[in-house]
């Protein structure tokens, strides 16, 4: 009589989470959120940026769920630093600033998600789980203002197709300075001054000094 042996699947290992926030209460109720859900687990809570990267050292999270307005430094400032010494973790910020501007910088520092306080518990931990499989994750709510702005930025920019180098290039050069002139006065050689006027020229669909002048004095650039 043969005996039947049974196989079990290993249980997949939790996803360890680190909470950092300057409020007692937030890091609480985060852990207990955490806490509940079956594949993951809260390992430590830091109320700064400066014990983050300590307490992630201790604990070698794989998400770190991050506020980014704390006493003694923002949170974006210890992002970097925290990805250089556990290259696998994954930063998920939390914060109540829901301007655009504070998402691109999150995601330029290293982040792999952003979310907003005010979000759902539901919203929390999926956030959670996103980052921690390595996709991105944003609020829906800044979703929707990141392509607005997106959009608005790229309005200007066909509205305005001069850098801001090109500008500094033709309001000099409606004021009468020599590509020489250009150079020393923006710290740039007279090939570099030759080029951006040349730049100037053909994004304006323009040929001649006068016709810069004329621009410039429609646009206003002579009275800075």
């Amino acid at each position: 009589m043969s005996t039947r042996v049974l196989e079990f699947e290993p249980m997949p290992t939790p996803i360890r989470v680190l909470v950092v926030d300057d409020h007692a209460v937030v890091r609480s109720g985060l852990s207990l959120l955490l806490s509940q859900q079956e594949d993951i687990e809260p390992v430590g809570e830091a109320s700064s940026a400066r014990e983050a990267i300590l307490e992630a050292r201790s604990t070698q999270p794989d998400v770190i769920v991050m506020d980014v307005m704390m006493p003694g430094g923002s949170g974006l400032d210890a992002v970097p630093t925290l990805l250089h010494d556990h290259p696998e973790t994954k930063v998920l910020v939390l914060s109540m600033q829901d301007d655009p501007r504070y998402v691109r910088q999150a995601f330029e520092a290293g982040a792999s998600g952003y979310i907003l306080k005010e979000a759902a518990d539901t919203d929390v931990v999926g956030a959670v789980r996103e980052v921690a499989t390595g996709r991105r994750y944003v609020h829906p709510v800044l979703g929707a203002r990141l392509v607005e702005a997106d959009a608005e930025a790229a309005r200007a920019a066909a509205d305005d197709p001069l850098s801001s180098r090109e500008h500094d290039v033709l309001r000099l050069l409606a004021l009468g300075y020599t590509n020489g002139e250009i150079g020393q006065e923006l710290f740039i050689s007279v090939r570099t001054a030759e080029t951006h006027r040349s730049h100037v020229l053909q994004k304006l669909h323009l040929s001649t000094r006068a016709d810069l002048v004329r621009y410039a004095i429609a646009h206003h650039l002579l009275e800075a």
